[in-house]
């Protein structure tokens, strides 16, 4: 496969790593990106971001509560970041957040044929189509999630106007302000720190050992470990291992507001567990972050004009 310059340019804004280590790592990989993320990683040249953690589209997370037990947050995607600043595209936003607050579909598909609650005679991709049709600009509903818990509450946050939106399931006997507040600080935590599991124990056996093969990898890679004892080599790549969970677990993360810069985030829920004298604790989380994962198109438009007139 022939690795263009645009492929290069494309790992090299996903990993950091060299031009030439990317047309390397793409080569090697026969233009797979992700193999070559991995390629990459194993030989110490790229950090352990992927492709989904890149910001790369406009348009608007929206969260709609309809009681403390339930909750929904949506993203729609529109073109540029002029329409998702729209009162308009704004105000259309809510209304899918409230559509999808009140629905009971369980994928994208089912909730785009549903009656628009706004309209019932059209469906939900109905009203998306009249929507692109007045603002001009192709929008896309993108996902929706809906937490309901009845065993306690729901808490939830949106950040950066709407760039971020956060459900927090949380489960507890004892529902009062202090622990409201609470769980409002844990959902900020989860917008701030993008953990990608509540537990350790959440993290699948297939991920653990895909990411030791890439320890281990980078380890054989790394001289300074030429001759060490085998038990040396396990006990570092268990570290690693152990200090990147930590990172992406919630639980075991440091409370961003911890005062001694010590405490974790499940030492701060048992905290305010016994001030209250509750049983409390988070059963899931959901983030959502605008754009997440996709790629948006940069035009470059002197290099158009210079193809249209035969100079590239």
């Amino acid at each position: 496969m022939a690795i263009t310059a645009a492929m290069v340019k494309e790992l090299r804004e996903m990993t950091g790593a060299g031009m030439m280590d990317c047309k390397k790592a793409l080569t090697e990989t026969n233009g797979d990106m992700e193999a070559a993320v991995d390629f990459l990683r194993k030989n110490g040249q790229a950090k352990a971001e992927k492709k989904a953690g890149r910001i790369a589209a406009e348009g608007l997370c929206a969260i709609v509560k309809e009681d403390d037990h339930t909750a929904a947050v949506v993203e729609v995607n529109s073109e540029t970041d002029f329409v998702a600043k729209n009162a308009d595209f704004q105000a259309y936003v809510k209304s899918v957040a409230t559509q999808a607050v009140k629905s009971s579909s369980e994928d994208l598909d089912a909730f785009l044929s549903e009656p628009w609650l706004e309209k019932p005679e059209v469906t939900v991709k109905d009203a998306l189509v009249e929507k692109v049709a007045v603002i001009g600009e192709n929008l896309t509903i993108r996902r929706f999630e809906k937490v309901v818990e009845e065993d306690g509450f729901v808490a939830t946050y949106v950040h950066g106007g709407g760039r971020i939106g956060v459900i927090v399931d949380v489960v507890t006997d004892v529902v009062n302000d202090n622990i409201k507040e609470a769980m409002n600080n844990v959902a900020m935590q989860i917008a701030a720190l993008r953990p990608k599991f509540v537990t350790a124990s959440e993290i699948s056996e297939e991920h653990r050992q895909h990411e030791m093969a890439i320890l281990k990898e980078q380890i054989a890679n790394d001289p300074s470990f030429a001759g060490k004892p085998e038990k040396v080599i396990n006990g570092t790549i268990m570290g690693r291992l152990n200090k990147e969970f930590k990172e992406i677990c919630l639980m075991d993360q440091i409370y961003v507001k911890a005062e001694d810069g010590k405490q974790t985030v499940s030492q701060y829920i048992a905290q305010v567990a016994k001030a209250n004298n509750a049983k409390l604790s988070v059963k899931r989380f959901v983030r959502f972050e605008t754009g997440e994962g996709i790629e948006k198109k940069k035009d470059d438009f002197a290099a158009e004009v210079m193809a249209q007139a035969g100079m590239q």
